[in-house]
C-alpha cells in the first residue's frame, strides 16, 4: 500500500481541530484562537516532535512507521474505525481488532486524561499494562516498559521476583493463584493458539506456575481491595475499582483511598515524591 499524503495530512488536520483540549486535559486559556488542538500539542500527545508532525499535515516527511501511526491515533482519540482508516492513508494494513489490539478506546483515554491525581491504569486481559497516569507510575513503576511475555503481569510474577516486591506478602500465595486461574480462562476463551497458551508454554518449567495450573482451579476474582508495599510511603491499602471495555477486553483499574485515613496521605506523599523523581529524571 502506499501514503496518501493528501488524504493523511486532510485527516490528521481535521481530527486535530475537532478534539477540544478539555478532551484530552488540556487547559483552554483565554488567548485560544485555534480550533481544537494546535500542533505542538498534538505532537507531545503522540511522543513525536511538532516538525515530525506539522511536516505530514503539510504532505510532506517519510512514510509514518505502524508504530508512529499508533501513537497518532491514541493521541488523538480515534475510534478504531478512525485508526484503520489512519493507518490505511499512510500505507499501512490495519492489524486484527480484538483482544490482542493495544488501541485504547477514546472513552477510556478521556477518562484517564482526567485521573491526573489519581493512580490508574488499562491493561488487556492478558495484564499488559497499556497506559498509566504518573501517580500510577509512581506506585506500580513504569508498567509500560516491558517488551515480548513479560508485557504480562501474570508472566513476570512467576519469572521476575521484582514483580512481587511491591505486593504484600501476605497476598503472594492469593496473587500465583488468581493469575493462574485468570490465565486458565483466557486459554479456555482464546484457544490453543493464542497468545494466552503461548504464556502457558513459556511457564510450563516453572515449579510453582505448573502445581497452580495441574489444580485446575476457576472462577478467582480479584480483591477489592489491594495492598501494596511501596519503598518510600511503605505499606498502603488501596481500593480498586475496575471498568471494563468489552470490545477490546481492556480494563481501566483505578486506584482510590478514603480521604482523611493513612492510606490517603500517603497517596499525597507519593504524588509529590513522584513528581519530584520525574522532574530529576
Amino acid at each position: 500500500m502506499t501514503v496518501d499524503r493528501d488524504g493523511l495530512a486532510h485527516f490528521l488536520r481535521t481530527r486535530r481541530e475537532a478534539v477540544q483540549p478539555e478532551d484530552v486535559g488540556l487547559p483552554r486559556g483565554p488567548r485560544r484562537r485555534t480550533d481544537g488542538l494546535r500542533r505542538e500539542e498534538v505532537a507531545a500527545l503522540c511522543h513525536m516532535s511538532t516538525d515530525y508532525y506539522a511536516r505530514l499535515e503539510r504532505q510532506r516527511g517519510p512514510q509514518p512507521s505502524l508504530e508512529m501511526v499508533a501513537s497518532m491515533a491514541q493521541g488523538l482519540h480515534l475510534t478504531l474505525d478512525e485508526r484503520d482508516h489512519l493507518l490505511r492513508l499512510a500505507g499501512h494494513q490495519p492489524p486484527p481488532r480484538g483482544a490482542a489490539s493495544a488501541h485504547v478506546s477514546p472513552g477510556l483515554q478521556r477518562i484517564m486524561d482526567r485521573l491526573v491525581d489519581t493512580p490508574a491504569e488499562v491493561v488487556s486481559e492478558l495484564g499488559e499494562t497499556l497506559r498509566q497516569t504518573p501517580l500510577a507510575r509512581a506506585l506500580l513503576g513504569d508498567s509500560t516498559r516491558f517488551t515480548g511475555p513479560a508485557r504480562s503481569v501474570g508472566y513476570r510474577w512467576f519469572t521476575d521476583p521484582e514483580a512481587r516486591s511491591r505486593h504484600d506478602p501476605a497476598e503472594h500465595e492469593h496473587l500465583s493463584r488468581l493469575y493462574v486461574s485468570h490465565l486458565r480462562r483466557v486459554v479456555t476463551l482464546r484457544g490453543p493458539a493464542s497468545r494466552a497458551a503461548h504464556l502457558v508454554d513459556l511457564l510450563g518449567d516453572h515449579a510453582e506456575f505448573r502445581a497452580l495450573w495441574d489444580q485446575h482451579e476457576v472462577g478467582l476474582v480479584p480483591e477489592d481491595v489491594k495492598r501494596f508495599v511501596h519503598p518510600e510511603v511503605g505499606p498502603l491499602s488501596l481500593s480498586c475499582q475496575r471498568l471494563l471495555d468489552p470490545d477490546q477486553s481492556h480494563s481501566l483499574l483505578v486506584y482510590t483511598a478514603q480521604p482523611g485515613t493513612e492510606d490517603h496521605e500517603k497517596l499525597q506523599v507519593l504524588a509529590v515524591v513522584g513528581t519530584q523523581r520525574m522532574a530529576t529524571s
